[in-house]
């Protein structure tokens, strides 16, 4: 790497190494223009005695001016101003560093470890742009906000998203936020314990604890993509977290059949719920000899429980026998379901 290139880094990156209070700090400032020490403190959570720090350290970087007046005012710099100067050399930075990079292959590991909060977040969004016909997501009221895009696209595009917020105490109403524009059913979850996790189409998932996405440098977050341990942050979503949550909306109807499922127990759900006669193409193993199989018939019967962990069902066969289907590492039923299809009859 040249010195001038190292330099332009250096710069560039002590420029925008900003802290959680100088964040808060700065955007508080540039929304009302100018604001004393005082209303600071008032408009974030910055504690008093370091809103003094804080704001000179903004100064330093030519973000904010501050006027010695009683009580001593802290003024936004335009930011065209503030950034103008950067903004050629993080151009030609970008463009150096770009003809010096050798692309590595994109292909995750079946099971990653990632400890970088940046890291974790691209693959949640990541995950959440990949599913094609079934999502599962579990987001702190900030990520829902985070990536509100992301969802409303996989729901304009007929995906099914399962939508859990928590803690449940910091979820926005459905009076103030629009929950069917971004899942097909959304709950809420009390518990600051519960983990933030997506799953697209019962495969590709993200497994992280809140605490890793707020920067803690001894917490994980855990990557499984084309693994066969993924079916275990599914069925976790499912049986633990899911099962144990209140609903806040629900529009689970208004999707057109034929629908796909990587969930045996949504498949079942909405047999129950929507009703009639339904047609099924089970995409699968064997329980007994673990072979690929694929089953379609009509759906003859099924079993179902509110508590939404017990789902099985059963369709006909074109030889006229009765072929029970399960979840992953089903193990009572004939054949374990990986990819489910529902269509009405």
């Amino acid at each position: 790497m040249t010195d001038d290139l190292r330099t332009t880094m250096e710069r560039v990156g002590e420029r925008f190494n900003l802290g959680e209070y100088e964040i808060d700090a700065y955007l508080a400032v540039l929304e009302h223009g100018e604001l004393t020490a005082s209303e600071i403190a008032g408009e974030t959570d910055i504690p008093q005695p370091r809103v003094y720090d804080t704001v000179r350290s903004l100064s330093d970087r030519g973000l904010v001016e501050l006027r010695e007046s009683r009580p001593m005012k802290i003024v936004a710099v335009d930011p065209d101003e503030a950034f103008g100067d950067i903004r050629s050399s993080l151009s030609e930075m970008v463009d150096e560093l770009e003809a010096r990079y050798t692309a590595p292959t994109r292909d995750t590991e079946a099971v990653s470890l990632v400890k970088s909060r940046s890291t974790i977040l691209r693959y949640l969004e990541e995950v959440i742009e990949s599913a094609e016909y079934e999502l599962a997501v579990s987001l702190t009221p900030d990520l829902l906000r985070r990536f509100r895009e992301p969802l409303e696209r996989r729901i304009e595009e007929g995906v099914a998203v399962e939508l859990l917020v928590t803690p449940a105490s910091r979820a926005p109403s459905a009076a103030e936020f629009d929950y069917e524009a971004v899942a097909t059913e959304a709950r809420g979850r009390r518990g600051i314990t519960t983990p933030v996790i997506a799953v697209a189409d019962g495969e590709y998932s993200v497994y992280a604890t809140q605490d890793a996405l707020r920067d803690d440098r001894d917490r994980y977050g855990v990557i499984f993509n084309r693994s066969a341990l993924g079916f275990l942050v599914s069925g976790f979503f499912g049986t633990v977290l899911w099962s144990t949550a209140e609903t806040i909306a629900a529009d689970g109807e208004s999707r057109p059949f034929p629908r796909t499922y990587a969930s045996i127990r949504r498949a079942v759900k909405d047999i129950h719920e929507v009703g009639g006669e339904f047609g099924a193409v089970i995409t699968g193993r064997d329980v007994e000899t673990g072979n690929e199989i694929r089953v379609e018939g009509p759906v003859v019967d099924y079993e179902y429980d509110a508590s939404e962990q017990v789902a099985s069902f059963t369709v006909a066969d074109d030889d006229g026998g009765r072929v029970t289907v399960g979840g992953l590492v089903a193990a009572f039923e004939d054949v374990e379901g990986q990819e489910i299809e529902l269509d009405r009859r």
